[in-house]
C-alpha cells in the first residue's frame, strides 16, 4: 500500500471485483471484472501473386497466376493451399503479422544508425529495382520534431487542390497501417496495399538471408511507399521523415524538389542526441546540394546548425513566418490549433516552390494580392489528419442524449515538452464556456458543469518529469485544473499494427510499473513538489490495467451524473490516441 504523499509501489493484486481497490485516498488501481477474450482463430493466407525470381515482375495490380514457391511462404500459407483462397480480411491479417515480424529495437544514431547497416538500403533498392523509379519521383521531403506530419498533410492537400495526383507517406498510423500511404488524399485501399505488399515482400524474401537481412519495419514501409507511388504514377510524393533525417529510410531520395524542416525540440533523445544542436544535425541530413530548403523560426542553437549545414551544401535555408490568418479569406485551417499556422506557412512555401520548380505556377489563381491562391486556401481548409487537436464526442454515450454531450474526447498526440504546452493551450481554449471549434468539427455543446479528466500514457523512453509539469503548468496559467487523471497502458502494446488480437489473459502478465511511476510524478506535482504557480488540480489519480477498462469507467461515470459533462484530454502518445479512436469508434 502507498502512504499519502509517498512514492508509489505496486500493490498486491486485488481480487477481481466490479468495485475498484483503493490504494490511497487519492489513488486507485482499477481492474475490470470481465473475463479475457479468446484469441482469434489462426490466420490464413493464400498463394496468389508469388512471383518467380527468374521472370520479369508484372505490375502488382495486374492479374497473375498462382505460382507455388515454398521458400516464400509465410507461416500458415501451406494450410491456405488446402483451404482454398482465403478471405481478404484473413490475408490482411497475415500481412500485419509479417509486418510485425520486422519490428526491431531502436539504437542510438551516433553509434547505431551506421552500425545498423544503413548501406543496406542501397541493396534493398536494387532488389526491388526502385533506384530509377525513385529518381523520377517529384518529392517534397520534410523533417522536424513537431509539426512535420501536419506540414506534409497541408502540402499534400494544397497540391491536390491544384489538380495534381498526390502521394503522401507519413507516420505513425493511429488505427490502420494503411493510413501511412495516401493517394489523392485517401488511404490506400486494402486490396492495393495487399498486392503491393506481397510484391515487395516476396522479392525481398528471395534475395535476403544471413548477409542481407530483411529490412527493419520502417525501412520496409518506406520501400513499400516508393513502390506504391512510382507504380501509381503520382505527380508529387510528399514524404515525412520517420525519425531524424540523415539515416532515415526516406533519405534515399537523392534529389527532392524541395526540403522543409519543421519546429525542432527535444524528442527521441536516446537516438538523436541530448542537445538541440545534435538533434538539428540529424534533421539537417535531408538537405541536398542545389535543392531549395525552408524552415520555421527555431531556437538559436538549432538554427545555427541548420544554417551551417546549408552553407556547406551551398544552399540557403529560408525561414518562413507563420501564416497570416487574413490570407485565408476567413476560411479556417482544416487542422485546428494556433500552432498549425506555423505548419501551414511552411507548407505554403514548400508547395509554392514545388509548383515553381516544376513549371506549374500557371495552375494557381489569385483574386486578391493580400490573400493566397484559391487552390491554396481550399487545400489548407480541407486538410485532415487524425489525432492532432481532434474532438470526438463518444458515440455510445452521446447517442442517448439529444441536447448535450456528456462524454467528449479531446485527442492530441503531443509527446514532447514543447508540444505538451501547445496541447494544453488548445485544450484550455476549446473547453472554455461558449467557445466553439471552427471548421467542420465544431465543439460539442456541453452542460454548464464540466469535469476535466486527463487520460495519459507515454513511452518509457520519454521523461514524464518534463512532460507532465509542462502540461499542468500551462493549464494552470489558463485557469484550468484537472479533476482526475487516468494512467493506462496502450492497447497497441498487445495489438500490433491494428490487429484485433486480445491482450494477455493473465493479470500476472500485465506490467503496470510504468503507469504507476507516471502516477507518482503526477501526485508529487499535485502535492506542490514542482510548484505549478501555487495551483493544484483537485481530483484522484487512477491506474487502469487496460484501456478498454478505462473507457468503460469513463462511460459509466458520465452516465451516472448526467448534469456534468466529462471532457477528456487524451495525450502523451500518438499510439494511445489511435487506440482510443479505435475503441470508441467500434
Amino acid at each position: 500500500m502507498r502512504a499519502s504523499g509517498g512514492a508509489s509501489s505496486r500493490p498486491a493484486p486485488p481480487k477481481r471485483s466490479p468495485t475498484p481497490t483503493t490504494i490511497s485516498t487519492a489513488t486507485k488501481l482499477l481492474v475490470p471484472a470481465s473475463s479475457s477474450l479468446a484469441m482469434p482463430p489462426p490466420r490464413l493466407a493464400h498463394l496468389r501473386r508469388l512471383l518467380s525470381p527468374h521472370s520479369p515482375p508484372p505490375h502488382p495490380l495486374a492479374p497473375s497466376p498462382v505460382r507455388p514457391f515454398p521458400l516464400l511462404l509465410p507461416r500458415a500459407m501451406a494450410g491456405a493451399a488446402h483451404a482454398g483462397v482465403a478471405s481478404a480480411s484473413a490475408e490482411y491479417e497475415e500481412v500485419l503479422r509479417c509486418l510485425s515480424s520486422l519490428i526491431k529495437q531502436k539504437v542510438r544514431a551516433d553509434t547505431g544508425n551506421r552500425g545498423n547497416q544503413w548501406e543496406l538500403m542501397t541493396k534493398y533498392l536494387q532488389i526491388l529495382e526502385l533506384e530509377e523509379p525513385i529518381a523520377r519521383l517529384k518529392v517534397v521531403h520534410v523533417a522536424g520534431t513537431k509539426g512535420k506530419g501536419s506540414t506534409c498533410t497541408f502540402a499534400e492537400s494544397i497540391l491536390q487542390s491544384c489538380g495534381f495526383r498526390t502521394g503522401l507517406f507519413t507516420s505513425p498510423h493511429l488505427i490502420d497501417v494503411r493510413e501511412r500511404f495516401r493517394l489523392d488524399g485517401l488511404d490506400i485501399s486494402e486490396e492495393k496495399f495487399i498486392r503491393y505488399f506481397w510484391w515487395c515482400w516476396n522479392k525481398l524474401k528471395v534475395k535476403t538471408g544471413d548477409d542481407i537481412p530483411m529490412p527493419a519495419y520502417f525501412r520496409f514501409l518506406a520501400l513499400l511507399a516508393f513502390k506504391i507511388f512510382s507504380d501509381e504514377q503520382v505527380d508529387v510524393a510528399v514524404l515525412e521523415v520517420g525519425l531524424g533525417g540523415k539515416y532515415d529510410a526516406t533519405n534515399v531520395v537523392k534529389a527532392p524538389v524541395v526540403c522543409g524542416i519543421s519546429s525542432l525540440g527535444y524528442d527521441h533523445m536516446e537516438i538523436l542526441g541530448n542537445t538541440l544542436g545534435e538533434i538539428a544535425r540529424e534533421k539537417a541530413g535531408i538537405l541536398k546540394k542545389g535543392v531549395p530548403a525552408y524552415t520555421v523560426p527555431q531556437p538559436e542553437e538549432a538554427m545555427s546548425v541548420l544554417e551551417q549545414r546549408a552553407s556547406e551544401l551551398g544552399v540557403s535555408i529560408r525561414v518562413v513566418p507563420p501564416l497570416d490568418p487574413q490570407q485565408l479569406e476567413d476560411q479556417p485551417l482544416g487542422l485546428h490549433g494556433e500552432h498549425q499556422y506555423m505548419n501551414a506557412g511552411l507548407a505554403v512555401a514548400l508547395a509554392n516552390t514545388w509548383l515553381e520548380r516544376q513549371g506549374h505556377l500557371d495552375r494557381i489563381h489569385v483574386q486578391d494580392h493580400g490573400t493566397l491562391p484559391d487552390q491554396f486556401i481550399k487545400g489548407l481548409s480541407i486538410a485532415c489528419l487524425q489525432g492532432r487537436a481532434q474532438i470526438v464526442p463518444d458515440p455510445q454515450v452521446n447517442s442517448e442524449y439529444k441536447d448535450s454531450c456528456p462524454l467528449v474526447f479531446y485527442l492530441d498526440g503531443a509527446h514532447s515538452p514543447e508540444s505538451m504546452e501547445i496541447c494544453a493551450k488548445w485544450f484550455t481554449h476549446v473547453t472554455e464556456k461558449d467557445i466553439t471549434q471552427p471548421g467542420p468539427l465544431e465543439q460539442p455543446h456541453s452542460s454548464s458543469n464540466s469535469k476535466k479528466i486527463l487520460l495519459f500514457n507515454c513511452m518509457s523512453v520519454r521523461d514524464p518529469q518534463r512532460l507532465l509539469p509542462r502540461l499542468l503548468d500551462t493549464c494552470a496559467q489558463k485557469g484550468l485544473h484537472f479533476d482526475q487523471a487516468l494512467f493506462v497502458p496502450n492497447q497497441s502494446q498487445y495489438n500490433k499494427l491494428g490487429s484485433h488480437a486480445s491482450q494477455p489473459s493473465g493479470r500476472e502478465q500485465i506490467d503496470l510499473s510504468w503507469q504507476l511511476s507516471l502516477q507518482t510524478v503526477w501526485e508529487n506535482l499535485l502535492h506542490g513538489e514542482k510548484g505549478l504557480n501555487g495551483q493544484s488540480s483537485s481530483g484522484a489519480s487512477l491506474v487502469f490495467e487496460s484501456l478498454p477498462s478505462a473507457i468503460k469507467w469513463l462511460r459509466e461515470t458520465s452516465q451516472q451524473n448526467q448534469s456534468t459533462s466529462c471532457q477528456v484530454l487524451v495525450t502523451g502518445s500518438l499510439h494511445l490516441v489511435g487506440d482510443v479512436l479505435r475503441l470508441i469508434k467500434t
